[in-house]
């Protein structure tokens, strides 16, 4: 099939020096290009490593998880460290 497209002329420049370097034509290493861009790509899960979990025993009494402030303000007290260790 014959179609027009606008390109920039670096880009067509880099086609035909690919094209010169790979004895194929300018049309046979575009297509390959968008060949391999429309290829579908396989989607790349992330391992997730499970979390370490100590006591089990849940949120400590008073202890607020929805306010970050709290949060610091009773690390930096060390509040319930026994209980963690």
């Amino acid at each position: 099939m014959r179609t027009t497209i606008n390109i920039s002329e670096q880009l067509y420049r880099d086609a035909k020096a690919r094209a010169a370097v790979t004895k194929q034509t300018v049309s046979e290493v575009i297509e390959d290009a968008v060949r391999e861009a429309l290829r579908p790509k396989p989607r790349v899960v992330a391992q997730q490593n499970a979390l370490p979990v100590f006591g089990g025993g849940g949120v400590l009494p008073g202890v607020d998880v929805t306010s970050s402030s709290a949060l610091w303000d009773l690390m930096d007290e060390g509040v319930g460290l026994d209980a963690m260790r």
